[in-house]
């Protein structure tokens, strides 16, 4: 069918995929070819859900969203190009569920160190130049007050020192509105560029190597602030 006589769901869903999926101009920055196959994997699927031709509805089952069990947030298969990989909670003194987190990555780009063991594993997921998009949905209301001094004192130690001043930079990244429950945010690492998404769907990027090391380290070292994300990405990333 066309775009017109699909579910609005399903036609904003095409325009989504079209826009984040867009070929890149030749230095630009951009997901590249490998992304595009994916959207256009992604686009055939939604036409053989929605056309005449049903049987190939097992696509819309693998493209399901995934149910984080302690929070029952749900994350979609895709978002910004890569693969959900895991999720997990973030608990605040032990019993607060904050928010969920999943993470995602490029198949390709951990296609070399996938198949090898956990201590590799876990290296790369400490590398900043391993793309990945971590997002994060409440799970509650909670000021953005709140929200940005837990991520701050997060990266704070992890950075040792270097390149601080781009904490503020993330602070005012976060528009002065506090958060509800099923606000989200995103965060795309590639190198030393952080492309930040805020809770009002608003963009912003920092360009620190420090930072993106040490937001690599706050979701995956072995102090992670939810070690049910790390587990769940370590045994996920082996299927993408």
């Amino acid at each position: 069918r066309t775009v017109a006589a699909m579910p609005k769901s399903v036609a904003h869903h095409q325009v989504a995929v079209a826009s984040v999926f867009a070929p890149t101009t030749s230095g630009g920055a951009g997901f590249g070819p490998s992304a595009a196959a994916l959207a256009c994997g992604l686009s055939l699927c939604t036409a053989a859900v929605y056309g005449a031709n049903r049987k190939d509805a097992e696509c819309e089952i693998m493209l399901s969203p995934v149910t984080e069990p302690a929070t029952g947030i749900l994350f979609p298969k895709l978002c910004n190009g890569m693969s959900l990989a895991g999720c997990g909670v973030r608990y605040k003194y032990g019993f607060v569920k904050v928010y969920a987190v999943g993470s995602y990555f490029d198949p390709l780009a951990v296609s070399a160190v996938k198949t090898r063991g956990v201590d590799e594993i876990k290296t790369a997921l400490l590398d900043p130049n391993v793309p990945r998009t971590i997002r994060i949905v409440m799970n509650r209301n909670l000021s953005i007050e709140k929200y940005t001094t837990a991520i701050v004192e997060a990266l704070e130690p992890r950075m040792k020192g270097e390149e601080l001043e781009s904490l503020e930079e993330f602070k005012k990244l976060n528009p002065k509105v506090d958060l509800v429950k099923g606000a989200e945010m995103e965060m795309t690492i590639r190198g030393d560029v952080l492309l930040y998404k805020n809770a009002t769907g608003g963009f912003g990027q920092i360009k620190s190597v420090a930072f993106t090391r040490a937001m690599c380290a706050t979701f995956f070292d072995e102090d992670a602030v939810s070690p049910t994300h790390v587990a769940d990405v370590l045994k996920g990333i082996k299927t993408l």
